[in-house]
C-alpha cells in the first residue's frame, strides 16, 4: 500500500499513485524493515527537479520495478526540502562513497538507518541490477554487505570538522585569489559548465570590494551578474533566475526557479546597484522580487518554494518559443523582438526552439525598456498555452532568506512594498510556523505546520529577522531574531568547539550529527549562524553573544582554512569582524525619517544601528541593557556614535555623524584593525 496519500508534501504527493508501496520516512518504516528482515530503499527528492521526474516514470510508474522492490525492500521517500537534516546525512554518504552527489538521491540502508549503497539518478536496468545484487548480498552474504556500512558509518561519524582557527585577513584575501583563479574572463561566472549562480559568493565579492577597494572583486561579480542576466537562466519574459547553466555561456538554464536564488540574486544585484550607480543592477533586482511576489505568494504572506522545470511532461517547454510563435503572436513587431533576443528558426535549443536571451543584443541595458506592451502579450500567451507547476509549502529557511532580501532592497531602494511584504512574512512565520513551546517548525502547508526546524530554520530566519530591523527599526523584530538565536544556541551548538549541529539536541537523533559549514547551493546554516552571533552582538552589547560569535568565528575559520572559496558567507560573516565598524545608537521619541536614507547613502560602512524610541525604550533595555544610559532628549534627536573602541560624544545632526564617520578618510581604507596588529 502507497502511504504518501495521506501527506503533504507536494513531491510526495507526486508519488502517491506509484505502484511502488512507498512510505515516509518514520519509526514506523523502519520497524517495519525490522520486522520483516528488509533493507530499506530510500529515494531523496524534491518537487521542482527534472531528474527526478525522470526516474519516476521510468521506474516508480513501472510495474516491473515495483514488483522488485514491494518484494525485497521497504520503500521510503524523503522530500529534501521538508527534510534537509536526512537529506544531509545521507548525502554526504553519497558524497563519501563517490566523490559527488545530488538528486534524486538513492540509498539502500540496514532497518538501523545504515547506508549500505548510494547513488543519485539509476535508469530502469540500472536500478534493478542494484536491487537484485543487494537482494542476493542481504539474503546470502550479508556480512560482505554489511562490513561496508560499518566503514562509511566510521567515516561519517569521525569528527573532521578540523581545528578551530583564527579569523584574519589573510583568509579573506586567500578567498578572493581562489574565485579570481577559477573566474571566467570571457562569460563570467566560476569554472566551466555545469554554472550555478552562487549568489552568496558573489555577495561576499562585493562586500569585499566594498570594505577594502579591491576592482578586480568587484569587475568578478559585475561580469558574473551580468552575463546571468543575458543569458537564458534569467526569464526576460517573467523575471526570475532559474536554478543553473547547463553551459558556459548561461544560455540553457535547468528550468526550475527556486525561492532560495532569486532572494540571494535579488540581495547581489542590489548590492551591485549600491557600489556602480547602473540602473539595469536595480531593474533586474526588482524585477526577480516581482517574479517573486507574483508567482510564488501565499494568500496569507508567505512564499512557496518554487516552480517547475517541467510542464506537460517536457522540461522547459513553458519558457521556449519558435520564430513562428512569435511571428504569429507579435506581427509586425516580431522581427526587431526576434533578432532583439536571439530568436531564430534554428533555434538555440530543442528541435527549434528558442530561449529568449540578450547574449548578442547591442545596447542590451537600454533596448526594449520601452516594450512593456509586447512583454505582456508573450506573458499572457505562455500563461494560456501551458501549465506551469508549483511546489506550495512554505519553508521556513527559505522565507527567511526572502525576508532578507526583501528587508535590505526595500531599505536600499527605498520600496515600502517591499518592507510591507517582508513584515507580512514575518509575521506569518512567528504565527504558524511556531510549536507552542515558540520552537521553528519546518514547513507550512494546507494549514498544517510540521517537522522541527532544522538549523537553516533558525539561522536563516534569525537572519532576515536582524535585515527587517535594521529596515524598520521595529523592535518586534528583534526580539524575535534574540529568542530565534537563543533557542539556536541552545540546542544546536556546540559549546566544545564551536560550529552548529543540524538538527536539535532533543530532536529525532539521526545516524550522525556532524557540523556541515560548506556553502553550497545556499550559504550554511553555520555561517548564516556566525554572522547573526555578531551582529547581535554588536546591537545589543550582550557579552554572550559575543562569545558565541568569536567561538564561531574561530570553528568558520578552521573549516574554511583549506578551501576558503567553498565558504564564502563564512568569509563575508567574518569581514564585520576584520574591517572596522561603528556602532550608532539613536534616541528620540520616534525613528527620524532622515536615518533611512542616510543609511542608504553611508551603506559601505561597517554600521550597526539601533533605534531607543518611546515606543521601544522599555524593550531595548532588555534586549540591549546598556541603552538604559542613552536618556531619550525632550526634544530632537541625539546620535551616540562608537567605531574601533571608542565613543565619541553625542550629536544632534546626521551630518555630524558622517563627519565623525569619516573623519579617517575613506571608509574603503585598508586600514589595520586592532585583532590584525595582534
Amino acid at each position: 500500500m502507497n502511504l504518501l496519500q495521506y501527506e503533504k508534501s507536494p513531491y510526495l504527493l507526486q508519488h502517491k499513485d506509484n505502484p511502488v508501496d512507498w512510505r515516509p520516512w518514520g519509526a514506523e518504516a523502519f520497524a517495519a524493515a525490522a520486522s520483516e528482515d528488509k533493507p530499506v530503499f530510500l529515494s531523496i527528492g524534491y518537487s521542482t527537479c527534472h531528474w527526478c521526474h525522470v526516474m519516476a516514470h521510468e521506474s516508480f510508474e513501472d510495474e516491473t520495478a515495483a514488483e522488485v522492490l514491494n518484494r525485497n525492500f521497504i520503500s521510503v521517500k524523503v522530500d529534501r526540502e521538508e527534510r534537509p537534516d536526512v537529506d544531509a546525512v545521507y548525502m554526504a554518504a553519497c558524497v563519501a562513497m563517490n566523490g559527488s552527489g545530488g538528486w534524486p538521491l538513492t540509498v539502500i540502508l540496514t532497518p538501523e538507518e545504515v547506508p549500505l549503497w548510494a547513488g543519485t539518478y539509476l535508469p530502469k536496468a540500472n536500478l534493478l541490477s542494484l536491487l537484485a545484487q543487494v537482494s542476493q548480498l542481504w539474503n546470502h552474504n550479508r556480512a560482505r554487505l554489511l562490513s561496508g556500512g560499518r566503514e562509511l558509518m566510521e567515516h561519517l561519524r569521525r569528527e573532521d570538522s578540523g581545528r578551530p582557527g583564527k579569523p584574519r585577513r589573510e583568509l579573506i584575501y586567500a578567498g578572493t585569489a581562489a574565485f579570481s583563479r577559477s573566474f571566467d574572463p570571457q562569460w563570467g561566472g566560476f569554472g566551466r559548465a555545469p554554472k550555478f549562480p552562487s549568489a552568496h559568493n558573489l555577495l561576499f565579492l562585493l562586500r569585499y570590494s566594498t570594505l577594502s577597494g579591491d576592482v578586480k572583486a568587484l569587475e568578478m561579480a559585475e561580469s558574473t551578474l551580468e552575463h546571468m542576466y543575458r543569458g537564458g537562466i534569467f526569464d526576460h519574459v517573467g523575471g526570475g533566475f532559474s536554478r543553473y547553466s547547463t553551459d558556459r555561456r548561461w544560455l540553457v538554464p535547468h528550468f526550475e526557479k527556486m525561492l532560495y536564488d532569486n532572494a540571494l540574486l535579488a540581495l547581489a544585484y542590489a548590492e551591485a546597484y549600491r557600489l556602480t550607480g547602473r540602473k539595469i543592477e536595480r531593474d533586474i533586482a526588482c524585477r526577480t522580487l516581482d517574479y517573486v511576489l507574483d508567482e510564488l505568494r501565499d494568500p496569507a504572506g508567505a512564499f512557496y518554494c518554487g516552480q517547475d522545470a517541467d510542464s506537460e511532461g517536457e522540461e522547459g517547454k513553458y519558457y521556449v518559443f519558435t520564430k513562428a510563435e512569435m511571428e504569429h503572436l507579435l506581427g509586425n513587431d516580431a522581427a526587431a523582438f526576434c533578432a532583439y533576443f536571439g530568436v531564430t528558426e534554428a533555434g538555440n535549443f530543442e528541435n527549434g526552439k528558442n530561449i529568449l536571451n540578450l547574449i548578442d543584443a547591442p545596447d542590451w541595458e537600454h533596448s526594449f525598456e520601452n516594450s512593456e506592451e509586447l512583454f505582456a502579450k508573450v506573458r499572457q500567451y505562455r500563461k494560456a498555452r501551458t501549465i506551469l507547476g508549483r511546489d506550495d509549502k512554505v519553508l521556513t529557511a527559505w522565507n527567511g532568506l526572502m525576508i532578507a532580501a526583501l528587508a535590505r532592497v526595500g531599505l536600499l531602494f527605498d520600496e515600502p512594498r517591499y518592507l510591507q511584504a517582508a513584515r507580512r512574512t514575518a509575521g506569518f512565520l512567528r504565527d504558524n510556523l511556531r510549536d507552542k513551546r515558540g520552537r521553528l517548525l519546518a514547513r507550512w502547508r494546507d494549514g498544517e505546520a510540521a517537522h522541527a526546524g532544522t538549523l537553516d530554520d533558525y539561522a536563516f530566519l534569525s537572519w532576515g529577522l536582524l535585515e527587517l530591523y535594521g529596515a524598520t527599526f521595529q523592535t518586534e523584530w528583534i526580539q524575535f531574531a534574540c529568542d530565534t538565536a537563543d533557542a539556536m544556541l541552545e540546542y544546536f551548538f556546540d559549546e566544545k568547539n564551536g560550529g552548529f549541529y543540524p538538527y536539535a539536541s532533543d530532536g529525532e537523533q539521526l545516524i550522525s550529527r556532524n557540523n556541515d559549514a560548506y556553502d553550497g547551493a545556499m550559504p550554511s546554516g553555520n555561517s548564516v549562524a556566525g554572522l547573526v552571533l555578531f551582529r547581535l552582538g554588536r546591537l545589543t552589547g550582550e557579552q554572550r553573544w559575543r562569545d558565541a560569535a568569536e567561538k564561531q568565528f574561530r570553528y568558520l575559520a578552521g573549516v574554511a582554512g583549506e578551501h576558503p572559496a567553498g565558504h564564502g558567507f563564512a568569509l563575508l560573516a567574518m569581514m564585520e569582524e576584520l574591517w572596522p565598524s561603528a556602532e550608532l545608537v539613536v534616541a528620540a521619541a520616534e525613528v527620524p525619517e532622515e536615518l533611512f536614507e542616510f543609511l542608504r547613502e553611508n551603506y559601505a560602512h561597517n554600521l550597526s544601528v539601533l533605534a531607543k524610541t518611546n515606543a521601544s525604550s522599555e524593550a531595548l533595555s532588555k534586549l540591549a541593557p546598556y541603552t538604559s544610559n542613552y536618556l531619550l532628549p525632550r526634544n530632537g534627536v541625539k546620535y551616540y556614535l562608537c567605531q574601533r573602541g571608542a565613543c565619541a560624544a553625542p550629536v544632534t545632526s546626521l551630518e555630524e555623524v558622517k563627519a565623525l564617520l569619516y573623519s579617517d578618510g575613506d571608509p574603503h581604507s585598508n586600514q589595520t584593525t586592532t585583532r590584525d596588529a595582534g
